[in-house]
């Protein structure tokens, strides 16, 4: 599955503001917490702007499409009465604001958000999970990407106007901003990234109430679902020694005040814990304060049970959610009476750092992000398992369908993917899926993150390409995987496109590099065929992988933005190798693997380094009628045809033999 802007294209957004002000500004990006800026000249008078998620991670909803398939995506929805409401409160006078930003994330700046935290999606009417929309009082802007252009401009109607991000002319949602008529001097937004920008006006960042959720009648309530406790035999470790690890990470960071974790997917893996609050993603909703002689986890209180306090044991402080910011009070005088530091991650909303105070504030990367990165041997494992596991249940889908098309019988999108989903869900320890599969025909296709709707799915045409990016969770790990097949004749042209995708794919899966390389640095293997006749694709080529937890996982990846460069890749990451190609109104080509990073052995050790590669744990054939033979080196000859003998060496042996999976296996392996 494709990666979303943290790395593709948004900026980065700042923390939020006060738990009631609805939390979401992140240090480094937007959010939904509402914060103003006030002109030093007029001090009474403001521009508001309010949360504002951050566009530059990965997404995971449709994109939009042509004529004959334009049903496909959800039909525009009517926002004038939203937009409206909202700019009446905008005027009064307890806000006098002038505009308002609205980000993709939730408090804990989550990729993926529950429900009731949709509040983009809510006032536009874009479903996409990467975007950013600004209202004024006379205006209404919508930023997104590349990968939803299309669906944007079916979602968004006549109140709003599409900013396509990264293409010329197009400012970014900041000088935007600035450009803004200014009725007033007071604007809702990102806390570090804006207040630079709004500087240039004599502005200062204040907060206040998140406006949105005023005007939400019948927001969705916040889930409590029940969690799973894990053990070492999946984790590999404790959480009690991944605590004490955390500390001594902390010490080294000179934040002697301790943490604040936010993160829902940093708790739950520190924890040992999963959850299912926020969709496809085995997580729940949860804070935690970590310091040198205290540990407090504030959780909802439907959730905690006698197993989970058994799990936790006494070290462990319970506490309710909703308690987190008022408990930040006395870290604050803490961390001020005794000169101490607090850690807050750059991902952390602003609402926290606000309440413990700038003083006392140390701003990084959170040290549990990085440590949940790089898995240890029994995470590794697990995700080995598991991937083989789904291979044999993906081997059993395009058995199936090649069968059913063969056959003529006519399947939408939606059929097959549900049909997936049956095959994993007969694997031994499946959770459910780790996002929306991605079954799409033909035109379809070329809607980066396409998401069939039962009511409007197309019907799979075996004249054209079929594109299929889907996951799953498991108790010992995720999957996500992506095939492109044809079940006719292809033509010339898609041949084509199809394997200078996959010289990319190989380009990555070979590589030997130095300890320092950055996902940035290899990027150009993943393009460097396609360039060569002029295409290119407007996503990342990678992103990490979690171990029963969220399908994109930080702070890695492999893309073409800077924001790659940041973070080098080491052994025990995870990391997908997904090029593509994506022709509007025709068709989308994409080959994803899950890789893990490994050390690998040199004849030599240029400047004493250590040199490392990867182990390709996807074992899935590539359907070589769709490879244009004369493109390919030997050597990549030779990479398909040792990827296809181990497809079959590990595949083979859980399918029934003479069955029609393991029938077609041999058929789809058999060399070039």
């Amino acid at each position: 599955m494709l990666l979303r802007p943290s790395a593709t294209g948004f900026p980065q957004l700042a923390r939020h503001a006060a738990p009631l002000i609805h939390p979401t500004l992140r240090l480094t990006s937007l959010s939904r917490s509402v914060h103003s800026l006030r002109s030093a000249n007029q001090p009474h008078t403001h521009r508001l702007l309010s949360p504002i998620r951050a566009l530059g991670c990965l997404p995971r909803t449709p994109f939009a499409q042509n004529v004959r398939w334009i049903s496909s995506v959800p039909a525009a929805t009517n926002t004038t009465d939203r937009v409206q409401q909202l700019r009446e409160l905008m005027k009064r006078p307890d806000y006098n604001v002038s505009a308002f930003v609205i980000p993709s994330e939730d408090a804990h700046q989550s990729e993926y958000v529950a429900e009731c935290d949709e509040r983009r999606a809510y006032i536009s009417g874009f479903t996409g999970s990467a975007g950013l929309a600004i209202v004024s009082l006379d205006s209404a802007a919508l930023f997104t990407d590349g990968r939803y252009y299309l669906q944007a401009s079916q979602q968004l109607d006549s109140n709003w106007t599409l900013m396509k991000s990264g293409l010329p002319n197009v400012p970014s949602w900041q000088e935007y901003l600035v450009k803004l008529p200014i009725i007033s001097t007071k604007t809702l937004a990102d806390a570090n990234n804006l207040e630079k920008v709004l500087a240039k006006i004599g502005s200062t960042l204040v907060p206040v109430p998140n406006l949105v959720d005023r005007i939400w009648k019948d927001r969705p309530s916040r889930p409590a679902h029940p969690l799973r406790t894990l053990s070492t035999a999946t984790t590999g470790r404790t959480h009690t020694a991944k605590i004490e690890q955390l500390r001594k990470d902390l010490a080294a960071k000179g934040a002697t005040g301790g943490c604040v974790v936010s993160g829902l997917d940093e708790i739950a893996w520190l924890f040992n814990m999963r959850g299912s609050d926020v969709h496809c993603n085995p997580v729940f909703f949860a804070y935690a304060i970590v310091t040198q002689d205290y540990v407090r986890l504030y959780l909802q209180k439907e959730v905690v049970t006698d197993e989970v306090r058994a799990h936790l044991g006494s070290e462990v402080d319970i506490r309710p959610y909703e308690n987190v910011y008022a408990d930040l009070k006395g870290l604050s005088e803490r961390a001020t009476k005794e000169n101490q530091k607090v850690l807050l991650g750059t991902r952390t909303n602003l609402a926290l750092a606000v309440a413990l105070g700038k003083e006392n504030v140390v701003e990084a990367r959170s040290p549990v992000t990085d440590a949940k990165a790089v898995k240890n041997e029994t995470e590794l494992e697990g995700m080995r398992q598991c991937h083989l596991r789904d291979a044999v249940a993906v081997v059993n889908y395009f058995a199936w369908l090649e069968n059913q098309l063969n056959k003529g019988t006519r399947l939408d999108e939606v059929d097959a993917a549900d049909r997936l989903q049956q095959f994993r869900s007969e694997q031994k320890g499946y959770v459910g899926p780790s996002f929306d599969t991605i079954s799409s025909t033909g035109p379809n296709g070329a809607i980066i993150h396409y998401s069939p709707q039962k009511a409007t799915a197309s019907i799979i045409d075996p004249k054209q390409v079929y594109l299929c990016d889907s996951g799953a969770q498991y108790l010992d790990g995720t999957t996500d995987i992506t095939r492109t097949m044809h079940f006719g004749e292809p033509t010339v042209h898609e041949k084509r496109c199809f394997t200078r995708v996959l010289q990319g794919h190989i380009a990555i899966d070979s590589i030997i590099f130095p300890d320092g390389t950055t996902g940035y640095v290899l990027d150009i293997l993943s393009r460097r065929a396609l360039w060569s006749d002029g295409l290119d694709f407007r996503h990342g080529t990678g992103h990490g992988v979690g171990a029963f937890l969220n399908v994109h996982e930080g702070p890695h990846g492999c893309g073409a933005r800077p924001a790659y460069n940041e973070v080098a890749l080491k052994p025990g990451m995870t990391l997908t190798n997904e090029p593509g190609y994506y022709e509007d109104g025709k068709f989308g080509i994409r080959i994803e693997n899950v890789l893990l990073l490994r050390k690998v052995e040199t004849k030599h050790r240029f400047g004493g380094k250590e040199f490392y590669g990867f182990e390709h744990i996807t074992f899935v054939p590539i359907q070589t009628k769709m490879i244009d033979r004369q493109l390919l080196s030997e050597t990549e000859v030779n990479w398909i045809n040792r990827y296809h003998e181990e497809c079959l060496e590990k595949v083979a042996p859980r399918l029934e033999k003479d069955s029609l999976a393991y029938n077609w296996l041999l058929r789809q392996t058999a060399p070039l």
